[in-house]
């Protein structure tokens, strides 16, 4: 692998024994997967912020790092944390898990690294431009990243990624390639998608079926980047899909290499059967939105469905600190509260340790909470679209 000068430099250790080591690391990575050099990154996005996943040894790992003067060179955005960083007691997070998720945000903000923990780094002021080479970890950010866009990045572990911040620098090799994408199977769809669930239901059935592919979509006549967002991680967490494209929508799908390729009919059965497939249950305890996080149309949506009702049981929407802030000042906030709803920040229903809280059973309508609520938050699941499952709590 070709470095220069600077990078020699790193790697000699002259810039810290951090950076020394967390370049050495990239530099493995690289050979793994024959990269011919490093490039720069814009911006990066670091998983493995939640207590509930990184634990004691991550949160003491992470405090060694800021101890001993680590600092990021790049704009770097954290994934969701565990809780809510400001309305955690109101919202019955647990003591004990509070103080611990918030001595893991003050080691991230010692590093450089900007506590604005979301899903959706897009929406929140880390806004990559076209083919721009960055280093992120969140899937369903990838995925819309890579594919909506056109921004470059493979799916970064927690530890690459925080390599990737602290030296400025990613081994150029997979998604950073054109010629890693092009994609390799036709998913040719013919049902109307109408809701963010049936888009999330779709993803969900397409990774399942393509693995690691990338697929080119034909038969999608209009989505919205909330739509596409909720395509793009279902198929992320029920299969690996980082890239995909849609004809006459992404940017990259024109002019992409399209002949030859393997087609997968998608159909209103294939649909129907993935929402029966990803339902547990029917009567949800809380009913949790904004996975991946809420955009202010999703927030203002569901005000207008509860604007003067009230709710038979919690429901939250999750989103980043910024879209709450705009959400407030567009009385959205009021509208959710007064109804016995929330809006919170920070963190998701996935990361978060709600089987903790006393829910059994979550409705949700994203694919990626379907998908993963079972086995992380040892959650029964009711998926369905946010019309069904609001108007049964009115």
């Amino acid at each position: 692998m070709h470095l220069n000068k600077d990078e020699e430099k790193m790697l000699d250790g002259e810039q810290g024994e951090v950076e020394k080591n967390l370049f050495r690391l990239l530099i493995r990575l690289g050979d793994i997967y024959g990269a011919d050099k490093m490039i720069p990154v814009g911006s990066v996005q670091v998983a493995g912020v939640s207590y509930k996943s990184i634990g004691d040894p991550g949160m003491e790992f992470l405090e060694d790092f800021a101890k001993k003067g680590a600092k990021v060179k790049v704009l770097t955005y954290l994934n969701p944390a565990g809780m809510d960083l400001e309305n955690w007691e109101k919202l019955g997070f647990p003591k004990d898990f509070a103080k611990n998720q918030i001595r893991i945000m003050n080691a991230f903000k010692k590093m450089g690294i900007i506590v604005t923990s979301t899903c959706t780094p897009y929406l929140a002021g880390n806004l990559p431009r076209f083919r721009e080479h960055i280093a992120w970890s969140e899937s369903s950010a990838v995925s819309f990243s890579n594919s909506v866009i056109c921004a470059r990045t493979n799916s970064e572990g927690g530890p690459s990624a925080l390599a990737a911040a602290i030296c400025g620098r990613t081994p150029n090799y997979g998604l950073h390639l054109w010629q890693n994408r092009q994609p390799t199977v036709k998913i040719k769809v013919e049902t109307d998608l109408d809701f963010n669930a049936d888009f999330g239901a779709l993803g969900y059935y397409v990774g399942k079926q393509v693995k690691n592919k990338i697929p080119y979509f034909t038969g999608i006549k209009n989505a919205n980047t909330d739509q596409l967002k909720a395509l793009g991680a279902a198929m992320a967490a029920s299969g690996a899909v980082a890239l995909y494209h849609i004809e006459d929508m992404t940017p990259e799908a024109d002019i992409v290499e399209k002949k030859g390729l393997e087609t997968i009919s998608v159909g209103k059965k294939e649909i129907n059967d993935t929402y029966k497939k990803l339902n547990s249950a029917k009567d949800p305890d809380i009913v949790i939105l904004g996975c991946p996080h809420a955009s202010l149309r999703e927030i203002s949506t569901l005000a207008n469905k509860l604007n003067g009702k009230h709710l038979k049981k919690p429901v939250w929407i999750c989103t980043s600190r910024v879209m709450k802030e705009a959400a407030d000042r567009m009385g959205f906030t009021e509208i959710i509260n007064k109804a016995g709803g929330e809006i919170v920040s920070d963190t998701c229903m996935v990361v978060s340790p709600i089987e903790k809280m006393g829910y059994k059973t979550t409705g949700v309508n994203s694919g990626k909470a379907a998908n993963y609520l079972p086995g992380f938050c040892k959650q029964d699941v009711v998926f369905a679209n946010i019309n069904k499952l609001i108007e049964a709590q009115l």
